[in-house]
């Protein structure tokens, strides 16, 4: 029930941009219905495909959909930010071919709620968690014990609605650290990519993130690698056709696209990995994959 409640929130407070989001799109189908005959796959609904992503793998996701329109002709129309945003506004708008979240916390509540289609669920990579801190690591921190340090600033993404917050709060409770570290965090950020910012700017001293941030800013972020024993899960990035998919053909297409040798060569560039075997290496050997964890009562008072 905690965790409808929290969709409830993040839906109310998610109307204006939705609605705007129908209007611009609308615009936007229109354009595609009137140049429709350029695209390769007229058959398939107009050739276009629209994706509500979750940030945690925006720049490989970015540089994916580029590549599919060069080979297919098609268009695709990208909704980046926080897994569960990403989740609401696909729902309120009734629209969005797959959903894309950052990891299967969120791609299991959108099963519960009948959003996607389990059937068609993917994973395109995996992600490890890890401490992140501005380049040359001012402050020193080596181990997560360290967030609780004396003026110690911290920054973790909002737990409710980002998939690496989530996380995050779970990394602090199964180390008995949340009640010292939860004092020194300042921020909670709204996406992925907002969290990975936080460092880069120098904005906090340490983010709890994913290891791949420091490939998206290298020359501004430096990863600080957890205990293999700090880590809880391996996470993991699900894709699914979502229940309001309108063209299945080029969607499935897309996902083809990621999982093939083109597809995980992009995600290795940008340091996402590939397998759960190649995972596995930064774990204890019993570390489960993916699965989900529950949001505790207490971190919803945050502001």
């Amino acid at each position: 029930m905690r965790r409808l409640a929290i969709i409830a929130v993040v839906a109310v407070l998610a109307i204006p941009a939705v609605m705007a989001l129908r209007r611009s799109d609308d615009r936007k189908e229109q354009h595609g219905r009137e140049s429709a005959g350029t695209d390769k796959f007229d058959g398939a609904g107009g050739g276009t495909i629209e994706i509500f992503v979750g940030a945690a793998s925006k720049p490989a996701t970015e540089e994916a959909a580029k590549l599919f329109e060069q080979k297919t002709g098609a268009k695709v129309l990208l909704h980046i930010g926080g897994s569960g945003k990403m989740l609401s506004d696909m729902k309120l708008a009734q629209r969005g071919d797959l959903y894309f979240p950052g990891s299967s916390d969120f791609m299991e509540l959108a099963k519960r709620e009948k959003l996607v289609i389990p059937e068609t669920e993917r994973i395109a990579a995996y992600l490890i968690p890890s401490i992140s801190v501005p380049a040359g690591n001012p402050k020193g921190i080596k181990c997560l014990a360290d967030l609780a340090g004396p003026g110690i600033r911290v920054g973790i993404a909002r737990p409710d609605t980002v998939c690496v917050g989530l996380y995050a709060v779970e990394i602090l409770e199964r180390a008995g650290l949340a009640e010292q570290v939860k004092p020194n965090i300042v921020t909670y950020a709204e996406s992925c990519e907002k969290t990975a910012s936080l460092v880069a700017l120098g904005s906090v001293d340490a983010i709890l993130g994913w290891s791949v941030f420091h490939y998206w800013q290298p020359d501004k972020i430096e990863t600080v690698p957890l205990k293999p024993e700090d880590v809880p899960r391996i996470g993991y990035i699900p894709i699914a056709r979502s229940v309001f998919c309108r063209n299945a053909e080029l969607a499935d297409r897309f996902v083809d696209l990621l999982l093939s040798e083109e597809g995980k060569a992009i995600f290795r560039k940008w340091d996402y990995i590939a397998s759960e075997e190649e995972a596995k290496a930064f774990v204890r050997q019993n570390t489960p994959v993916g699965g989900e964890w529950e949001l505790p009562k207490g971190w919803m008072e945050f502001k």
